[in-house]
């Protein structure tokens, strides 16, 4: 099939694409990667009246330090993300997770907005952005706002972004040196989105858990933030750690459903036990250290 007609821009600066949006009064859809968007446009599951392509806006792009935060630009590539330095050393578990998002082919024009943006609940980005406690700035005519990523997401593929808003910034709070990352997921194939998966930082301090981040994909209708297992994590040592427990409380917290993948307690199950393997392993290259 072929997309519905549509009008195409593609402005160059921040507030000429705010200023489409607001126009089109709904009827617009931004265009980054295109990844998931050219599908839906051509099955016509998606048809907008204006597609507004962003990627001739130079602000979005880009990896830098800024302050106490590591800013993404959302149309990063994701391929960008595997060959960042600066990323490597700050924020690993963002780089881990992002080499397990789709194939190659898809890293090199995907984006890192984009993902963060749809809020597939089985998809690596958005997960790590709740894990890493990311703050989304978002932007309008109206003016511009912050919202961490915890609050983002409402339902499967639902966020708080209106429709005449444009994420125009990703950022990471920088986390010690040396943090300890987790990340682990389970997939039909290499490339598929997880049946249940999970990712995730700890940081030390006086040798003790001072900061940790734990958040889950596929096990929910959104990506979902470990709360109830951070807190029995934190203020621990690694040899006081109860990785059973903090499995468990971590399970309590999805809300998983079935489908024609796998069913809930299939997801429980394997996520608990995937959980409890990323631990052991990060606790154990501690320990070798």
């Amino acid at each position: 099939m072929k997309p519905a007609p549509f009008d195409y821009y593609a402005p160059t600066t921040i507030d000429e694409a705010c200023r489409l949006l607001d126009e089109a009064g709904g009827g617009a859809t931004v265009l980054a990667g295109g990844q998931t968007l050219m599908p839906l446009l051509n099955l016509r599951m998606s048809q907008p009246f204006i597609l507004v392509d962003i990627n001739n806006i130079g602000e979005l792009k880009g990896i830098q330090r800024s302050g106490d935060c590591i800013k993404v630009g959302p149309i990063t590539r994701q391929c960008e993300v595997l060959g960042s330095e600066l990323l490597a050393q700050e924020l690993p578990a963002m780089v881990r997770a992002v080499s397990h998002v789709g194939h190659y082919q898809t890293r090199n024009r995907g984006t890192v907005g984009g993902s963060i943006s749809l809020g597939e609940p089985a998809a690596e980005l958005p997960a790590t952005a709740v894990a890493l406690d990311a703050t989304l700035e978002l932007r309008s005519v109206r003016g511009s706002r912050e919202l961490p990523a915890r609050e983002f997401y409402i339902g499967p593929y639902m966020t708080a972004l209106e429709p005449d808003e444009l994420l125009t910034a990703i950022r990471f709070p920088a986390w010690p040196a040396q943090h300890l990352t987790l990340f682990r997921e389970l997939a039909q194939r290499p490339g598929d989105f997880a049946l249940a998966g999970v990712v995730g930082a700890l940081a030390l301090e006086n040798g003790k858990i001072s900061r940790a981040g734990l958040a889950w994909l596929a096990m929910g209708p959104t990506p979902i933030h470990a709360r109830s297992a951070e807190e029995l994590l934190l203020g621990k040592t690694l040899d006081e750690v109860d990785i059973e427990a903090v499995a468990e409380a971590a399970v309590g917290d999805t809300a998983p459903f079935d489908d024609i993948h796998a069913s809930a307690e299939y997801r429980r199950t394997v996520g608990k036990r995937i959980l409890i393997r990323a631990l052991r392993e990060t606790l154990q290259q501690r320990e070798a250290a």
